[in-house]
């Protein structure tokens, strides 16, 4: 039975629809993270037991366990096997407790997890079919589905409404996700995180993506101005996640080995949790998710030094702070304190990874102990895992 422990951690910048990683072969962008982390603490590729690695929609360059294929590209041993997963929006922070689990069971002394996804050029709801009489709020349902479970959209303003969140909530949640993400750049926090990426420019010359691409000038009124998805909603591009191209891996190894092989162990898991939420509101799994985990471990939200809740609209992270009494200074500073998805972007398949590395870095960064992570999926499920710094 082993110890599992986080040696490493790194993803690449995160780009918006059609801007750097365009024209990058989704395997290619998580093969270039895979060889990044590997690299950063010198471990042959061959010492890797397994890898598991989320990706939402698994159809065109992302079809065929992806997370094989980027492995492969990048010439490494053919020997060392992958999966790839799909459980939404969490997908890489689920493929993050399964390689831990492998570890603990004694199956591997060393894994990685992944995540990719490339939603330039492989849109959501691209592995779905068409097939009109059974898709229904853009999900493949048998004819006698028995939930009212509304689209995305539909479940963020359930929950707006639900708790009475207002506009002017989202749209200052979706300004300081900015101003926080404008810091931390200007600041360099995510310089230890972020793998370069080497893509051709529009003239072929090599050029080198090491910088987020969504961040943006934003104040309340030019929040204000913006057009809502749904004529009667708050939700709208500014308080919303971005689409967005990205890969982030996660290299786990079992403590007594790494120890013995000179590594730094920098984390473990304390408590994990996928939860099931109610399909009426879709996307408020990450308030019992965050209860499951505090209660393995006895804890409580004000144990927490840091909280990464992905940011896939504005009412899922202000419903839960409601919920858990979270301050607004505490949504500043403790929350998401270097931006969100609604600043950074949400590459669905690898924001779960994302998120632990970003958390990571942070404990790091603050000299603290706890993390929380934890995000709404889509089917009306969430993900939950306590980080322990060591």
């Amino acid at each position: 039975m082993g110890t599992p422990v986080i040696i490493e951690a790194g993803r690449t910048a995160l780009q918006k629809r059609n801007g750097a990683f365009t024209d990058t072969h989704a395997a290619t962008l998580l093969g270039a993270t895979q060889r990044g982390v590997l690299d950063r603490v010198g471990i042959e590729p061959s010492q890797v037991g397994q890898l598991v690695g989320g990706c939402v929609t698994q159809a065109g360059e992302q079809a065929s366990n992806v997370t094989r294929t980027a492995w492969l590209g990048e010439e490494f041993p053919y020997e060392v096997a992958a999966t790839t997963i799909d459980c939404q929006c969490g997908s890489s922070q689920q493929a993050n407790h399964m390689v831990a689990n492998l570890i603990s069971a004694g199956a591997i002394d060393m894994g990685m997890a992944t995540g990719v996804e490339h939603m330039s050029k492989v849109w959501l709801g691209a592995n779905v079919p068409r097939v009109e009489e059974h898709f229904i709020n853009g999900r493949s349902k048998p004819d006698n589905f028995p939930w009212d479970m509304p689209d995305q959209f539909g479940g963020a303003e359930r929950i707006a409404a639900e708790h009475s969140i207002t506009r002017e909530r989202v749209d200052w949640l979706g300004m300081i996700s900015q101003h926080k993400a404008a810091t931390a750049v200007t600041e360099g926090r995510f310089e230890r995180e972020i793998i370069p990426v080497e893509v051709a420019g529009a003239e072929g010359e090599a050029v080198i993506v090491d910088t987020d691409g969504g961040l943006r000038e934003t104040t309340m009124e030019s929040l204000a101005t913006l057009k809502t998805v749904l004529p009667d909603g708050i939700h709208h591009a500014g308080n919303s996640s971005q689409i967005t191209d990205g890969a982030a891996a996660v290299l786990w190894m079992d403590e007594d080995k790494a120890r013995s092989d000179g590594h730094r162990p920098r984390a473990r898991i304390v408590a994990q949790a996928l939860v099931g939420s109610d399909p009426y509101f879709h996307l408020d799994g990450p308030i019992p998710a965050t209860k499951k985990v505090l209660d393995m471990v006895k804890m409580t939200l004000t144990d927490i030094d840091v909280v990464e809740i992905n940011e896939a609209f504005a009412s899922v992270v202000m419903s839960w702070a409601k919920v858990y009494g979270v301050s607004d200074d505490d949504l500043v500073d403790k929350v998401n304190p270097n931006g969100g998805a609604i600043a950074l972007g949400h590459p669905v398949g690898a924001t779960g990874a994302r998120l632990i590395t970003t958390a990571l870095h942070e404990l790091e960064r603050r000299d603290a102990e706890f993390a929380l992570i934890t995000m709404c999926c889509g089917g009306a499920v969430a993900t939950g895992t306590i980080l322990q710094r060591i």
